[in-house]
Order: structure tokens, then C-alpha cells, then sequence
């Protein structure tokens, strides 16, 4: 059944109380009963009323980080569920550790006070917070989501209370002393968290992660309610997060090449087409390398098609690791490669073509002394924005001149175009 079905039975039950209440004189303990029942019925509906708002929030971005925000801004919203500060972990299976991915809410109680002042000034519903995550994803002064950042949590003993949540799929409580003083935790001690609760996120077959949240500014307690409510909504929260894991990875794997695991050519074009955009905004440089594998055709030839994938693929491996991180490295198409430079001048560029071909050298490939220098060697062509090119056909068409360059010039050579 969904929010909006259960929102229109509480109504119906609500109204119906409302009804007997002015036909009929109760008994005080009744009335008394009543008068509670529907005070939670209230609270009930305007939860579900806040879920059914936050879900469709949830829809309107299948970009995990967007995804994030949203959730932990219904967590933290005044409109929302109104906690202090909510911080939420996902699972790495790789590493068997909970990674933390963001973290929302005031560092200090003077930042909670301008913040909570900012939004009562502004008149700021949940929508306008949520619509904010531009603004958030470009401070880089947060320091509750730079702290959430940094911990990594091992899914075993040694991972306390939030390491447990995950692995007993159960929420956590420590909302008085007596419970918090039988925790010994360094995690919770970094995050600064002393009253809390943690939920699980959940698929429908597995714990994906976790939601912790505080009041630990305002003290306001934490009751069985708000615990119930949480909880409800941590599961939406973890079937929007895993349908935005797997739209991501669709993305991926629909702009990779198969074989090599770089960037394919499609994505080559829109990739370069972003970065000299901002090249431009920002009046910085953009390098594109050219690089492709000296006589190929002719060991493909001979030792046929698999060994030839066996070359590229190692060859692939070394570009990624002779790149800078903000490097792109992409399959251009069969042997030739491209690589993105952001910020790096010609010489910047050069300097990696350099690392990048005495890697080769240096590295031992099968059947490498049939090849005509008795190894695998590379000729690279480097273009510069905005020195050698202004728009991305003309670094493209002069960073394979000057690989062309290098091919008729003898190979094994990298060629810087003039």
C-alpha cells in the first residue's frame, strides 16, 4: 500500500473520531484514550505525508551523490524529520568495510544557529533544500561531510555499534548515560556522536549501508516515533540508492571499451568536449596525447587475435598507471589510444609521454623479440589548448598530425605539434 493510500485511511479514521466525539459524551478515560490514538494517528500521516514527498524527491535524479543529499536532507529538514545531523555509510564488499560517502548538519552549535536562522529568514520548505545540492557539492568546507569522508569501518568486531548495525540488519538506540557508557567505540568518539540512532539500509536481499543520525545540539530527544519513522524511511532510502548504484553502473559499462576497461570513444568526444569547456571558463590549459602501438598489425597478424588482446591490454594498464588520476585514458579505436590532459601544458604533457613510453620499454611482453626493435614500442603526438588548437576537431585533428609525425619519422618517438 502506498504513503498516499495509508494518508487517505488516517484521514477517514480521523474524521470519524471527530464525528463521534461531537455526537456522543464519553467516559474521561475513553475520551482520554482516544484523544491519544488520534494524536499518534496525526503524527503517523504527516510522516507518511513526509515519506511519500521524500520519495518523489528520491525519483527526480538517478545520480548517486544527488541521490544522498536528498535522502539526508529529508533526514535533516525542519519539513523532514528534523534530526540535528545525519551521516550515512555504505558497504564496500571489496575491502569488507563501510565506507563513509556524506555526511549533512552543522559542525558547531554557532553553524547550527546561522544555518536554522538562514533558513527561518528565507522562508526555505524542503524542496528549496533539496533543490540546494549544487551549493553542496561545491563547498569544500564542510567539515561534517569532509570528517564522514574520511572513515572507513570494518564490517567485523573491531567496527562497534555502526559495523554491527549492518551486519544484524537491526537498528541501534544509545539515547541515555547507561547505554552509552557500555559503548566503547573510537568511531562513534571520532564523529562525535554520543546520543544516536542507527538504521539499516536495506534491498530486498541485503544490508547496503547505514543512516546515523543525532540531536546533538538541540538535545531534543529521541522517541519511539521518530525511531519508527526513520526506519521507514531508510528503506525507501536504500532501494533509491541501489537503483542509482545500478543506473551508474549501466553508464559505465555502456562508456567503456570491454577489453582494455578505458574509456571508449564515445565517451573520448564527450569527455573532451566538457574539459575544453572548462578550459575555457577557466583560462587553463588542456593537453591531448595521441599514442599508438608500433607495428601492431604485424604481431596481430602473426600470432593472431588473442595475443594480440593480451598487448593491449597491458599496455592499457600501463597508461593508467603512468597518468595523472585526473587524467582520462581512453580507447581511441584498435591500437591507438588518447589521453585527456586537464591543466597540463605542452611540457606537462610531454613529461607524461615520456613516463608513459619508458614504461613500455621497460616492460617484458610474450614474443616482444619479433618485433622489429626487439620489443613493444609506442610513438605518441601531443596538441596543447589553447596554444595549438580552439576547439576540440582542430586538438584532435593536430595531436594526430603530430602522431603522424612520430609514425613517418622512424616510431618509438614523441612528437610535439608546431
Amino acid at each position: 500500500m502506498t504513503e498516499s493510500k495509508h494518508k487517505k485511511e488516517l484521514d477517514e479514521i480521523i474524521a470519524a473520531y471527530e464525528k463521534v466525539k461531537g455526537e456522543m459524551r464519553l467516559p474521561y478515560e475513553i475520551s482520554n484514550a482516544l484523544r491519544r490514538t488520534v494524536k499518534d494517528l496525526e503524527r503517523a500521516r504527516a510522516g507518511l505525508w513526509l515519506l511519500y514527498e521524500i520519495s518523489n524527491a528520491m525519483r527526480t535524479s538517478l545520480e548517486l551523490e544527488q541521490v544522498l543529499y536528498t535522502i539526508l536532507t529529508g533526514v535533516t529538514s525542519h519539513e523532514g524529520l528534523g534530526f540535528n545531523r545525519a551521516m550515512l555509510f555504505l558497504v564496500n564488499d571489496k575491502e569488507a568495510c563501510l565506507e563513509g560517502k556524506m555526511g549533512l548538519g552543522p559542525h558547531s552549535i554557532e553553524e547550527a544557529t546561522n544555518i536554522w536562522r538562514h533558513i527561518e529568514e528565507k522562508k526555505m520548505a524542503l524542496e528549496d533544500l533539496i533543490s540546494a545540492y549544487d551549493n553542496f557539492k561545491q563547498d569544500p568546507n564542510s567539515k561534517l561531510h569532509n570528517l564522514v569522508k574520511s572513515v572507513k569501518i570494518p564490517l567485523d568486531e573491531k567496527g562497534g555499534v555502526l559495523a554491527l548495525t549492518v551486519l544484524e540488519g537491526m537498528h541501534r538506540e544509545i539515547l541515555n548515560d547507561k547505554a552509552r557508557k557500555r559503548v566503547d567505540d573510537k568511531y562513534l568518539n571520532l564523529l562525535g556522536a554520543k546520543y544516536f540512532v542507527t538504521v539499516p539500509l536495506k534491498t530486498k536481499d541485503k544490508v547496503i549501508g547505514l543512516i546515523m543520525v543525532d540531536n546533538i545540539f538541540t538535545q531534543k530527544p529521541i522517541i519511539k516515533s521518530d525511531i519508527n519513522l526513520l526506519s521507514l524511511f531508510a528503506n525507501h532510502a536504500g532501494l533509491a540508492i541501489e537503483n542509482s548504484r545500478l543506473f551508474e553502473k549501466t553508464v559505465y559499462l555502456s562508456n567503456t571499451d570491454w577489453l582494455t576497461k578505458l574509456w571508449n570513444h564515445g565517451h573520448f568526444q564527450t569527455v573532451l568536449s566538457r574539459e575544453l569547456r572548462r578550459a575555457r571558463e577557466a583560462g587553463t590549459n588542456l593537453s591531448l596525447i595521441m599514442v599508438d602501438i608500433d607495428d601492431f598489425k604485424r604481431y596481430n597478424d602473426r600470432f593472431g587475435h588473442v595475443a594480440g588482446d593480451l598487448i593491449i591490454k597491458g599496455i592499457a594498464r600501463i597508461m593508467v598507471e603512468a597518468s595523472r588520476r585526473r587524467d582520462f585514458v581512453c580507447r581511441y579505436g584498435g591500437e591507438e589510444f588518447a589521453i585527456i590532459l586537464p591543466q597540463a601544458n605542452k611540457e606537462d604533457a610531454k613529461n607524461i609521454a615520456h613516463r608513459l613510453r619508458d614504461q613500455v620499454l621497460k616492460q617484458t611482453f610474450p614474443n616482444q623479440e619479433t618485433q622489429p626493435k626487439n620489443l613493444f614500442t609506442l610513438s605518441c603526438g601531443v596538441a596543447t589548448y589553447p596554444q595549438d588548437a580552439h576547439d576540440k576537431d582542430s586538438l584532435i585533428r593536430n595531436a594526430d598530425s603530430a602522431l603522424m609525425q612520430a609514425k613517418r619519422s622512424g616510431k618509438d618517438k614523441i612528437v610535439l605539434f608546431k
